[in-house]
């Protein structure tokens, strides 16, 4: 395990100079083990020893590795006391001096430390004594000091220790008082030291480790050279060795340290002088700051566990309780108590006290819970979440409540009720038990009644709405606390509130509950459920039956009409409704109009039920034919639009027989035409309007037969200030006639020209020309 003290023995055995001693702190290693046992236990007469021996240092032959020390003016945490070491004890004056320690082989370990921490130790010192504690409880200090507190040695390797103790004569175990507070683990250089990081001069190798315990470090001497009271490179703070004792038992003790396998770098623990002495064990303060108060209403008994033989004086908050004189006392309220004892036929007198603190008080309200009765078995499912906050009297900083059937389970912690939310009660005014905590883990219980009511509410009639929708599908929205819930308590007493549901099932569970605003799912006819409730009781539950009225009168789809101007129109529903109500105020079926315009009447059936119809009337009236739109020399894309004016719907014609509903006209041959638009609502047809439609012969035949022998274009008389000009393919002008005349016969100066095709120019009274060709056919 110390391989590496190994390693660096010889550069110390080399290296070890001889400095001079600090004289402000000294060592004197002349003391008897009964002397030093007296400067532990500073003589007193609260501490009866015996037996007392000590052995250690066979290696230097003259000088003891125990003794007395005295700190002198050097600072040292303890002013005198008791040393045990490794080595010399002398050997520990400091200041602090690099070495590699002494001892021998020769010099033996302890088999009790090796069992007591688990080493191989060797040059042990051993410091022991009988003791026969006055009081339950012993204590002393001490420091830890070793000389590998330096490089990496703690992250590998500590010498050890021990305070040992057992009842005089008992083959069991020792126990080690020397123990890191709150665990078992032993104080060592490996166990208590700050986080580490040294790297070898020699070979440059870094070795670290973290802090383990520093809490209970005190400090590294290597750092304050030629100035340290004691000759270790480190320290633990001043640690306590305690224990709860029997009064009167003798004990055996055994304070022992030894090197672990090698003996290279020593240690050393420093006992403080009177520090070993019987004490009084009152147990931990009860603060409410550490969580450890006692709870409200609870009696605490501070007891000292000593014989009544001793004498006995408790105070509360310094002041003496008169006629208290017991070993132990009963603590009601909160205060700081003292004991003080004179441990008979001693004159020893030992005190100690505690303080109390109590929890505020947890204050829980009994309550009832009432369900109903669906069947009227006497049974039924009761959440009992619903009385938390009740019982909990509105203390959200409580816990959860948690319910149990009878008061010994619930003070037991033991079978609480799992289904809260739903459970069955075993009886009528059955009652359970809620247990609650408060933050301090104190308790409190509270009574929870479980009733059952039958109380019932006399039938209901049927609420019946519309179908207001256009689908009429036998599905509504009800308002159920608006339109419903007033009949529902009409005649209960006041405070009691509504709840739906669709089945009973949901209703005792409280499952599922319906939204107020409810669109009923079953069409037409539907049954819920109504829970009257009375805070958390269920006062009764009844059936609700809504019906849903579908209202579609036959033939009132909404009506397109005409009215033809200066005429009027009757506007008719069918007899037999309960009321009838126009947009123009008139309450008949039947309405005479004579203006266009929207029209409606709502009817109402015998429940209520309302439908309305709609007309709507268009006026109409005889069209105006104003103009015509013509494109025309288009041949077969010559085309005609009708331009009007009316208020009616109407169709056209250019020939009285026909009819279209488009005004415009395609592909007409030139010619002379009569326009008519005529209205579909039977308002009648409008004044005729002639036009005339102008083309272009394509070719024509001058051959003498009479048909067909002159170019002309038909109707152009209709525009006698147009001209006309023909011209050959060269431009050549060759005729110009008049819109009147009989046209060209294809002569030019009196003869006739060959067949070809030739070129005009149409030129009308506005400027407007249109050119185009035609053939001379022969």
């Amino acid at each position: 395990m110390k391989s590496l003290k190994t390693i660096l023995l010889c550069v110390f055995l080399c290296c070890f100079p001889i400095l001079g001693k600090t004289q402000s702190f000294t060592v004197n290693d002349t003391y008897t083990a009964q002397n030093l046992v007296d400067i532990l236990t500073n003589n007193s007469t609260c501490a009866t020893t015996s037996n007392s021996n000590a052995s250690g240092d066979t290696f230097s032959g003259t000088k003891n590795s125990y003794s007395y020390f005295n700190s002198g003016p050097s600072g040292f945490p303890f002013a005198e006391g008791v040393l045990l070491s490794t080595w010399s004890s002398v050997n520990s004056v400091g200041p602090f001096v690099r070495n590699s320690g002494g001892g021998g082989k020769l010099w033996l370990g302890d088999a009790d430390l090796n069992q007591a921490i688990n080493i191989k130790s060797i040059n042990a010192t051993v410091l022991e004594f009988d003791f026969i504690p006055l009081t339950n409880f012993i204590s002393f200090n001490y420091i830890f000091a070793s000389n590998e507190y330096q490089d990496a040695f703690p992250c590998e390797y500590s010498d050890g220790f021990a305070f040992l103790i057992k009842e005089k004569g008992s083959t069991g175990s020792y126990k080690n008082l020397a123990v890191i507070p709150g665990s078992s683990t032993p104080v060592s250089s490996t166990n208590i030291h700050p986080a580490i990081s040294y790297t070898n001069p020699t070979s440059g190798a870094t070795k670290s480790c973290a802090a383990i315990n520093e809490n209970y470090f005190g400090q590294l001497n290597t750092s304050i050279p030629n100035s340290s009271p004691i000759n270790y490179s480190g320290q633990t703070k001043v640690m306590t060795a305690e224990t709860i004792v029997t009064a009167g038992t003798l004990y055996h003790i055994k304070l022992v340290i030894a090197d672990d396998e090698f003996e290279y770098f020593d240690s050393a623990v420093f006992l403080q002088a009177g520090s070993f002495v019987s004490k009084i064990d009152l147990g931990a303060d009860r603060l409410l700051a550490t969580n450890n108060g006692v709870c409200f209403g609870e009696n605490y008994i501070i007891d000292t566990k000593l014989p009544t033989t001793y004498s006995y004086k408790w105070y509360k908050n310094n002041t003496l309780i008169a006629g208290e004189v017991d070993p132990s006392y009963t603590v009601k309220n909160s205060g700081t108590y003292k004991v003080e004892i004179t441990l008979n036929p001693t004159t020893c007198t030992a005190t100690n006290e505690i303080k109390i603190e109590y929890t505020p008080e947890i204050v829980l309200n009994n309550t009832t819970l009432v369900q109903c009765d669906d069947n009227g078995d006497g049974v039924s499912f009761f959440d009992l979440t619903k009385v938390d906050t009740q019982i909990k009297n509105n203390d959200s900083s409580l816990s959860a409540v948690a319910y149990y059937e009878t008061l010994a389970e619930a003070k037991g912690s033991v079978n609480a009720i799992t289904n809260s939310t739903s459970y069955a009660n075993k009886s009528q005014n059955q009652i359970l038990y809620a247990r609650v905590t408060n933050s301090y883990g104190c308790v409190n219980y509270a009574e929870l009644t479980l009733q059952i009511s039958n109380k019932s509410i006399g039938p209901l009639n049927p609420f019946m709405t519309c179908d207001l929708d256009t689908t009429q599908d036998g599905l509504s929205i009800f308002d159920l606390n608006a339109e419903i819930t007033p009949t529902v308590l009409n005649g209960l007493a006041a405070g009691l509130n509504v709840e739906y549901y669709l089945n009973p099932a949901d209703a005792l569970s409280k499952k599922n509950v319906i939204p107020n605003v409810f669109k009923n799912t079953t069409p037409y006819q539907q049954i819920i459920y109504a829970k009257i409730i009375n805070g958390p009781d269920c006062y009764a539950i009844t059936p609700i039956t809504l019906i849903i009225d579908t209202f579609i009168p036959p033939n009132f789809q909404d009506l397109n009409s005409s009215l033809c101007n200066g005429n009027t129109i009757n506007i008719a529903v069918a007899t037999g409704f309960s009321s009838y109500l126009w947009n123009t105020g008139e309450t008949t079926n039947i309405i005479t109009v004579a203006a266009a315009g929207d029209y409606f009447v709502t009817v109402t059936n015998s429940n209520g039920c309302s439908a309305t119809k709609k007309f709507y009337i268009t006026a109409s009236g005889i069209a105006t034919i104003n103009s015509t739109t013509i494109n025309d020399f288009a041949g077969n894309e010559n085309s005609v639009l009708i331009e009007y004016t009316g208020p009616g719907d109407y169709e056209f014609s250019i020939d009285g027989s026909y009819f279209q509903d488009n005004p415009q006209f395609e592909g007409v041959a030139a010619g002379t035409y009569i326009a008519y638009a005529r209205d579909k609502n039977g308002c009648g047809i409008s004044t005729p309007f002639v036009f005339y439609v102008l083309d272009y012969p394509r070719y024509f035949t001058p051959n003498g037969d009479g048909y067909n022998d002159h170019w002309n274009i038909e109707n152009l008389d209709l525009l006698p200030k147009s001209t006309i000009t023909i011209f050959n393919r060269y431009g050549k002008l060759l005729k110009e006639i008049s819109p009147t005349s009989a046209g060209w016969n294809g002569t030019f100066n009196g003869r006739p020209l060959t067949a070809d095709d030739y070129w005009f120019n149409l030129t009308f009274e506005d400027g407007k020309i249109i050119k185009g060709h035609f053939s001379l056919k022969r």
